[in-house]
């Protein structure tokens, strides 16, 4: 088995956060590798999985990085392979690393999910490898049958609680 989606975080600090999307992509049987690397504190190695991650398989890149925040920003500067980023609640309620990821300079594009949001990353990264293959285009379109299923039940269930003056 070969990895086609990487998570990368800035520190190990950061996996509560990135566990969700190795979790989710667990639950749609997609092949992953997880590391840890710093733009700030392992440049080298963050270059060398940039400029290798294509020749290594990686189809999607999905990046979670606190407080500065420049590691989705610097991958997607040295690979064509497209980037995810994770802003993570570190610091000033996680609108430093939104920032810091989200104003990317023309040419280098990072697409950005909400503050921790690693499962959003992951449902994203699906969907674009989902446009290359039919096999995980059904388990995608499964898995949004199941939320919309989750919400009618909710409903379901809401419509049971009573009140007073509720009038549904």
């Amino acid at each position: 088995m070969k990895a086609i989606v990487s998570i990368i975080m800035g520190s190990t600090s950061d996996l509560k956060i990135m566990e969700k999307a190795a979790m989710f992509f667990n639950e749609m049987e997609i092949p992953f590798e997880m590391n840890a690397l710093s733009a700030h504190r392992t440049p080298a190695e963050v270059e060398k999985f940039a400029k290798n991650a294509e020749a290594n398989g990686i189809k999607v890149i999905i990046a979670g990085a606190g407080m500065a925040a420049h590691l989705p920003g610097v991958i997607a500067s040295m690979t064509p392979i497209p980037v995810i980023g994770v802003p993570i609640n570190a610091t000033l309620d996680g609108m430093d690393a939104l920032l810091a990821i989200v104003q990317m300079p023309p040419g280098i594009p990072v697409a950005t999910v909400g503050i921790n949001g690693a499962l959003n990353a992951a449902i994203l990264a699906t969907q674009m490898l989902a446009t290359g293959d039919s096999e995980m285009m059904l388990k995608t379109k499964s898995y949004k049958e199941n939320l919309k299923q989750k919400i009618v039940k909710a409903n379901e269930d809401l419509s049971k609680v009573a009140y007073n003056f509720k009038t549904n």
